[in-house]
């Protein structure tokens, strides 16, 4: 039964394909994203994985009706339908809806004059408008001119061929083996404030200086289990390849003799000088998985690095490197007792689809830009 919906059941999958999909998980998930249009987003995910009308209703707690309804209206009118929202007895809309595309369009394509965003007051300024209407019109289509992230695409001539190799580890491991991610994080700064900050209390949030003094660096070498999620740290004044060949030995002694060690690390030219390769050559039980080329968030303990940073470093105060390492040991040692692994969950297909899209967009704005490059073999 169709609710007055004749319509097959695979009429959704062909018109939602590709950016539009990517963009339903968007809107799903974002923090700005009206909740009814959220629902709708789940809805619509649902129904192109191929699920019927009586298990959407069911699982998201909305009548078949309901589920009918946003099928055909998605159908019929394309993704960007979820957003509308009906019209009630309140105020009504001061603006045309072709003035309010307008804005958002002018948002996205155009910049104000010697600036590099813009502001609420800006745009309601060169549009004649309030900023209170730019500010809700924003909110609504989740827009925020004021940030920007930050991002690389890999132009490593193996990039898929490391990518699969990686990710299958991840997702398959190998019986009788365990895999560890592997990286140094380098020149941790034991920075002090010049004066004492003010602690938390009820209204006001702490202080701290924006200055601060340098009290001397380390390097904290980081191996962290795929399975359970334990971490092995390591801390070194420099990162040479006689400080990892170290952290290499700590780990040989960390695990029993019998089983594999499947290493995921970078290309650090620290990590493959002939002494290294020899020492590798002499332990065959460790095997090296390298990442592709800026493709650092593929290897899992740069996951477990931001947490420390988040809630070990960054808002402290360190008067010596030996206080630094000491939060970190305590940090580790708690991290230790109720261990999180993380889960990787995408697949080598979707991450290389997503980028390929990346690709297609940056070579359109600058040709040869995000093509693989090798690397010139020295002279002589």
């Amino acid at each position: 039964m169709w609710y007055g919906f004749p319509m097959k059941q695979n009429a959704l999958m062909d018109k939602v394909k590709g950016e539009d999909l990517e963009q339903l998980e968007q809107w799903s998930r974002g923090h700005g994203t009206p909740q009814q249009v959220a629902l709708r987003c789940r809805l619509t995910l649902a129904a192109v994985a191929g699920l019927s009308d009586v298990a959407i209703a069911g699982s998201l707690k909305v009548s078949r009706h309901t589920v009918a309804l946003w099928r055909k209206r998605v159908c019929d009118d394309g993704v960007g339908a979820l957003w509308e929202i009906a019209p009630g007895r309140g105020r009504k809309p001061e603006y045309s809806a072709a003035k309010r595309d307008g804005l958002i369009k002018a948002t996205s394509n155009n910049l104000p004059q010697g600036q590099t965003h813009w502001s609420c007051r800006s745009m309601a300024k060169a549009h004649g408008v309030s900023k209170n209407t730019v500010n809700r019109l924003w909110q609504l289509h989740n827009i925020k001119p004021h940030l920007r992230h930050t991002f690389k695409l890999s132009r490593d001539p193996k990039f898929v061929e490391k990518l699969t190799d990686v990710v299958g580890l991840y997702m398959n491991p190998p019986h009788k083996a365990i895999v560890l991610c592997v990286d140094e994080k380098s020149q941790i700064q034991a920075l002090d404030r010049t004066q004492p900050g003010l602690p938390l209390k009820k209204g006001r949030c702490g202080t701290y200086t924006h200055d601060y003094k340098r009290n001397g660096t380390t390097t904290l070498f980081a191996s962290l289990n795929m399975l359970d999620g334990k971490v092995v740290g390591q801390f070194h004044a420099r990162h040479r390849h006689q400080e990892w060949l170290k952290f290499l030995r700590h780990l040989d002694a960390q695990y029993p003799a019998h089983l594999a060690l499947h290493v995921v690390l970078d290309d650090y030219g620290t990590h493959k000088t002939p002494v290294v390769q020899d020492w590798l050559a002499k332990h065959p039980r460790f095997v090296c998985h390298h990442i592709p080329a800026s493709s650092s968030w593929l290897n899992m303990v740069e996951r477990w690095f931001r947490e420390l940073t988040d809630k070990a470093i960054r808002r402290g105060a360190f008067p010596s490197v030996a206080a630094l390492t000491q939060t970190i040991d305590d940090y580790l040692a708690e991290w230790n007792k109720a261990p999180r692994p993380f889960v990787w969950t995408a697949t080598v297909g979707e991450i290389v689809a997503k980028i390929d899209r990346a690709r297609k967009k940056l070579e359109a704005i600058k040709p040869g830009s995000t093509l693989p490059t090798r690397r010139k073999k020295r002279s002589g």
